[in-house]
C-alpha cells in the first residue's frame, strides 16, 4: 500500500507524528481485527524496526485518552515484574507504545481519528485457528502468566474502556431491545436463534451472580483472550500478549472461556457450514494445564470452579453479541458480506451445543488439571 494512499489514510503524515526510528518505506494492512484498522510499517533501514500503528475506533472506546492511560499503566507494570527477575523458561515481551512528538502516547488527526503506535516484534506470529496441543498449552501459559503479573495490581487504577462488557445481563438486554424495534426487518427470520438465546439465559447468568454476590473477586484481566491475541516464535513458544484496549476489571472466567472459544473449535468462527464445527478436547485440556500452572498460585476454589462455567458463557455472550449486531444493522463488527454476523451467531450457537454435549468431561478435565497441579507442588515441596 501507498503510504498516501487516499482510499484509505494518509499514512505518511500521520507517522511523521510519531518517534519513529529510521524512514517507512510501505505499509501494509495488517490482522483481521473486528474493531480497529491496523498497519504494519516496514522500515526502509533494516537495521531499525518495523512498527505497527493502529487507528483506534472512537466510536466503540469512547474515551481513547483512559484506553491509553490504561495500556501505559499495564505495560508498565508487566515490565517492571517481569524484566528484573525473568523466571527461566519464560519466553514473554511487553507491548511498547511509541510516543508522539509532543510526548504524547496517541496521536489525534484533523478528522478526528486516534492513531497510536506500537514496536513491532519480528518473526512473530499469531494463529486464529489453533493446529496443535503445544500452541494450545503456550497459549494458557501466556494468558495465565499475563493474569498472574496483575493479580496484585489494584483494579481501581484501570478505566473501564467500554462499560459493561462481559456484562450478560446488558448483553441480553440490548439483544431484546434489538428485537423489540426490529430496526432492520429481520427478527422473523432468527426465531430458533432467539429460542435458543432465551432458554438458556438463567444458566448463563451464574458467573454475573456470583461476582455482584461477592463470591468471585474482580481481577485486572484482558477481556479479549482470543488465541490470534498471543503472539508466537517461530519454535511455537508464546512471546506476548496483545490487544490491550480491553484490559480493566473482570473475572478469570471470562478470559478462560473466552480463550477457550477460539481454541476447541475446528474451524473459523465464522464457519457457516455447521456441520463442520467440532470441539477439539485435546486442545481443551493442553490450555487448561498450561493455564492453571501459571495461575494456581492467586486463583481461589470459586475462581477455579468457575472456569468451566465462562467455557459456556463466553460462546454464548459472544453469539448473542453478534445476533444484536445483526438486528442493528451491522453497526458494530466489521463484516465482510450480508448476513455475515447471523453466519458468526449460529457458528457460535453450534459451538455452545458441542461444549454442552462434553460438559461433564470438560468439568472432569479442569478438576484433574487442578489435583495433578497440587499434587506435583506437593512433591517439590517435600
Amino acid at each position: 500500500m501507498s503510504l498516501t494512499d487516499p482510499i484509505t489514510f494518509n499514512i505518511s503524515s500521520i507517522v511523521k507524528n510519531f518517534n519513529i526510528t529510521g524512514e517507512i518505506a510501505e505499509a501494509e494492512a495488517f490482522g483481521n481485527g473486528h474493531i480497529n484498522d491496523t498497519f504494519l510499517l516496514k522500515n526502509k533501514d533494516l537495521d531499525s524496526p518495523d512498527y505497527l500503528l493502529q487507528r483506534i475506533n472512537h466510536h466503540v472506546f469512547k474515551d481513547v485518552p483512559k484506553l491509553i492511560d490504561n495500556i501505559h499503566l499495564v505495560t508498565s507494570y508487566l515490565k517492571n515484574k517481569m524484566l528484573p527477575g525473568l523466571e527461566p523458561g519464560k519466553n514473554q515481551k511487553v507491548l511498547k507504545l511509541i510516543s508522539t512528538t509532543d510526548e504524547k502516547l496517541f496521536y489525534k488527526d484533523e478528522q478526528g481519528n486516534y492513531w497510536r503506535v506500537y514496536l513491532f516484534l519480528a518473526g512473530s506470529r499469531s494463529y486464529d485457528v489453533v493446529s496443535t496441543e503445544q500452541q494450545a498449552y503456550e497459549g494458557g501459559k501466556a494468558f495465565g502468566y499475563f493474569q498472574t503479573l496483575l493479580s496484585d495490581m489494584d483494579p481501581l487504577q484501570l478505566s473501564e474502556t467500554i462499560v459493561d462488557f462481559h456484562n450478560i445481563q446488558k448483553r441480553l438486554k440490548d439483544l431484546h431491545i434489538a428485537i423489540n424495534e426490529d430496526v432492520m426487518d429481520r427478527v422473523a427470520g432468527v426465531g430458533a436463534e432467539i429460542d435458543f438465546i432465551r432458554e438458556r439465559e438463567q444458566g448463563m447468568s451464574v458467573i454475573y451472580n456470583w461476582g455482584r454476590s461477592g463470591l468471585l473477586p474482580k481481577r485486572i484481566t484482558h477481556n479479549d483472550t482470543k488465541f490470534n491475541n498471543i503472539l508466537f516464535d517461530a519454535d511455537d513458544k508464546a512471546e506476548c500478549v496483545i490487544d490491550l484496549d480491553t484490559v480493566m476489571s473482570g473475572h478469570v472466567a471470562y478470559d478462560f472461556g473466552d480463550a477457550i472459544r477460539t481454541i476447541i473449535n475446528t474451524t473459523a468462527e465464522d464457519e457457516p457450514d455447521l456441520k463442520k464445527i467440532q470441539i477439539n478436547i485435546p486442545l481443551f485440556k493442553a490450555y487448561a494445564k498450561g493455564y492453571i500452572n501459571e495461575a494456581h498460585a492467586f486463583l481461589t476454589d470459586t475462581e477455579v470452579e468457575s472456569l468451566f462455567l465462562g467455557t459456556m458463557l463466553l460462546p454464548y455472550m459472544q453469539g448473542v453479541r453478534f445476533l444484536t449486531d445483526y438486528l442493528q444493522g451491522d453497526t458494530y463488527f466489521k463484516t465482510a458480506y450480508p448476513g455475515h454476523n447471523l453466519v458468526r451467531a449460529k457458528a457460535q450457537f453450534q459451538l455452545l451445543i458441542k461444549l454442552e454435549e462434553q460438559d461433564q468431561l470438560l468439568r472432569q478435565i479442569i478438576a484433574d488439571t487442578v489435583a495433578d497441579h497440587k499434587r506435583k507442588y506437593k512433591e517439590e515441596k517435600i
